[in-house]
């Protein structure tokens, strides 16, 4: 092999060689890039499914704005035509003491008037049986008004028409409160904020943060009266009818992202 010959193989030698280590730094550079990429891959999808689930409460005093009251007349008599003659004398009996418990007419929602047989149990040889006697005949009036405190005292006094022999009974007043969705919707606003607030204390101390939301459940809607417990087992809510101070309370369950 001539000098010449030579030269040129070992320039060829050494221009292999430097393309070796081209092609390893590249080969390198591209593993190094890959391991960087699919590592930040990795930790955005471990960082999505960390999440965190938290319960948000939203409660406020309201106060029933309108009231609904029934009352009702049962009268007996050996014939039907007496029965409606009684019941039509009690009937005047109750509008002159709902006029003078200031309820109007315009506030008055009377029922169809109704009539049945009246049977007594009687004893038979020590055996009891139901034999009609008679007939009852009977009608309800619903009172409708703002003006809670007439209804609260003419609740009052209608157990002076009981004292009185007036076969008249009034159930108790239901107290209720108008524009419930609105109520329910600015608690659900309040509830959320709560909710996020809580999952940012529970996370504070780990160096993470509270992402976007998940997913959120509205739970339950109670009409509760002043200072009342909401029951375990009311699933659906409850709505407090019986007094005329209320709070009114929602919670929601919201699923949050953590970063």
């Amino acid at each position: 092999m001539t000098r010449d010959n030579e030269k040129e193989l070992g320039k060829e030698q050494k221009n292999f060689s430097n393309a070796i280590i081209v092609l390893g730094l590249l080969l390198a550079i591209g593993m190094a890039s890959a391991a960087f990429i699919l590592g930040v891959q990795a930790k955005r999808a471990v960082s999505g499914q960390q999440s965190i689930t938290v319960k948000g409460l939203a409660e406020k005093p309201i106060s029933a704005d309108s009231a609904t009251w029934m009352l009702n007349i049962g009268v007996t008599d050996a014939e039907q035509r007496g029965a409606l003659e009684k019941l039509a004398t009690e009937r005047k009996v109750l509008e002159a003491f709902l006029i003078k418990q200031g309820l109007p007419k315009d506030t008055w929602d009377w029922s169809v008037e109704g009539i049945a047989d009246h049977y007594e149990e009687i004893f038979i040889k020590d055996t009891p049986r139901q034999v009609r006697k008679g007939f009852d005949a009977y009608q309800s009036v619903v009172i409708s008004s703002k003006d809670l405190d007439k209804i609260t005292q003419a609740n009052q006094a209608v157990l002076r028409l009981r004292a009185d022999n007036h076969p008249i009974t009034a159930q108790p007043p239901q107290y209720l409160v108008s524009g419930l969705e609105q109520v329910k919707m600015s608690l659900i606003a309040d509830a959320t904020k709560n909710a996020r607030s809580r999952a940012t204390e529970f996370v504070k101390q780990d160096g993470v943060k509270v992402g976007v939301m998940k997913s959120a459940n509205q739970g339950a809607f109670y009409i509760l009266a002043k200072g009342g417990e909401a029951s375990d087992d009311s699933y659906g809510g409850t709505y407090d009818k019986s007094t005329i101070e209320k709070t009114a309370r929602v919670v929601v369950t919201i699923v949050y992202n953590i970063e």
